[in-house]
């Protein structure tokens, strides 16, 4: 810690860096972690490549609100931390690229089901091979087949595209952020490249961290919220990690030629070339914006897509319907997103323009955006594992409004780089061992499985219980993993 002389412990879990520490830093840089984790950061990371070095980066960029912060699921990532967040002013702040990501709209979908883990131990392996046969996993998997006039509605559309042709029910949107569809879509932003690759995506988990798992409810530990949420004890539940794949990274590739050229010709400063940005009401940040929307609806639809198709291998595994089978949503929630929302800033409502890359949106008790059954209690926050490690279902708190700007931790995070687990870890081996701990694992690719092994990961208890003491979250359902798919 003697590293960074700014850096001072300000609360429970709350770390900032003050603007001394480097030049042109406009606020503080704010940390979420506990000692550990923290000297994991300072200590383990490479000065030119950290999440120290990130995160006062992007306090450097104009227009910022408040501090610049970091979850304690933090790691090095294209521009800002991978669990970063920031805000900047609509009026004179920027949009940039690095703050969203190349897989706009990444998130987690939770389907409740009335299913007991013994009913479904009978049947794991024929739903297994179901779910692997139905919902293509995998680097370019292909699926729904789209004219481009109806893939020109997802973008504008999103869910609402997907539930009205037939891909799930009403209610699924009222319990999705956004209610699966953003403003401001503009599929003319969308270059002809991303439209290309994008095709035939729909309905499909892709590559990398994304997964298909099916999960048990474990310990319950706030009741009265696990009953708003529909989620018992010993009650199989299934989650849904996927973004807006080949599309969304397009959107991204594409606009950082854009965002530079703003950079240029706005004459704005950045003390990385990673964070190429524009001004949120430039010509510039207007297309970006329009264009990440689009990307955005893509990753709603894609996740709506595939829980219909989730529903679907219940019910034939099962022999019942999905309603029969109590297949209700929990809810849906985006971790690289960047949208304009209003908050309480420096006293006053203020719209600012949110930047979350691997965090995710966690409103507290209140908010108008919320659906009525979510009002009272705050959003459920869809916290995903490594692969055989619990997943968390946490309860938000109004301090994370005043804190975090209504956000929390998406995951575990990496402390291992690709490249090095799969050098350390045999994906066989790693299906072996799960299948002893009753965790059936399926995938394309045991190079992908080794990429994704536990032990590339960070503790995703520990990044929890660091909400918990910071404030901005409680713990309130764990999830326990009985069947994985990889791509």
């Amino acid at each position: 810690m003697d590293k960074i002389p700014e850096l001072e412990k300000v609360g429970e879990c709350v770390w900032e860096i003050g603007p001394g520490y480097k030049q042109g830093m406009r606020t503080r840089a704010r940390l979420f972690m506990d000692e550990d984790l923290l000297r994991e950061v300072v200590e383990k990371e490479s000065k030119s490549w950290s999440t120290i070095e990130q995160l006062t980066n992007v306090a450097c960029l104009q227009g910022i609100a408040g501090p610049a912060i970091a979850m304690a699921d933090a790691h090095p990532g294209y521009g800002f931390p991978i669990g970063g967040v920031a805000a900047f002013q609509a009026e004179d702040g920027v949009i940039t690229m690095g703050g969203v990501g190349f897989d706009s709209n990444c998130g987690v979908r939770a389907l409740a089901t009335s299913l007991d883990e013994s009913e479904v131990r009978i049947g794991l392996s024929d739903l297994m091979d179901a779910l692997f046969k139905r919902v293509p996993a995998g680097l370019g998997a292909r699926s729904l087949q789209l004219t481009e006039a109806q893939e020109e509605e997802v973008l504008v559309r999103g869910a609402r595209w997907a539930v009205e042709n037939g891909y799930g029910w009403d209610e699924d949107l009222r319990r999705t952020e956004d209610e699966g569809c953003l403003e401001g879509a503009d599929p003319d932003r969308v270059g002809e490249t991303a439209k290309k690759r994008g095709m035939g995506q729909f309905g499909t988990l892709g590559s990398g961290n994304h997964y298909l798992e099916v999960q048990v409810v474990g310990r319950v530990l706030d009741e009265e919220f696990a009953k708003a949420l529909g989620l018992e004890s010993g009650r199989v539940v299934v989650s849904i990690h996927c973004g807006s794949r080949a599309l969304g990274h397009q959107v991204g590739a594409d606009y950082l030629k854009v965002l530079d050229g703003a950079v240029k010709r706005y004459g704005i400063r950045i003390p990385d070339r990673e964070l190429v940005c524009a001004p949120f009401y430039s010509e510039e940040g207007q297309a970006y914006f329009g264009a990440l929307n689009c990307a955005m609806n893509v990753a709603y639809a894609n996740r709506q897509i595939i829980a219909h198709r989730v529903r679907e291998c219940f019910s034939e595994v099962f022999r019942a319907s999905p309603e029969d089978l109590g297949m209700h949503q929990v809810w849906d929630v985006g971790h690289n997103t960047g949208k304009l929302e209003e908050h309480l800033a420096d006293g006053h409502t203020r719209k600012l323009v949110v930047h979350r890359k691997g965090a995710t949106r966690a409103f507290g008790p209140g908010r108008v955006e919320l659906p009525p059954e979510y009002r009272e209690s705050g959003q459920p926050v869809l916290v995903g594992g490594s692969m055989g490690t619990s997943s968390f279902v946490l309860r938000p708190t109004a301090r994370a409004m005043e804190l975090s700007w209504g956000s929390a931790v998406h995951g575990a995070g990496r402390s291992m780089s690709r490249n090095k687990a799969k050098r350390r870890f045999w994906g066989e081996r790693l299906v072996s061992e799960l299948s002893k701990q009753g965790i059936l694992v399926k995938g394309h690719s045991m190079s992908g499985i080794a990429e994704e092994a536990p032990g590339a990961y960070k503790d995703v208890a520990r990044t929890v219980r660091v909400m918990e003491c910071a404030g901005l979250a409680t713990r309130a359902v764990e999830l326990r993993p009985i069947g994985n798919i990889k791509g």
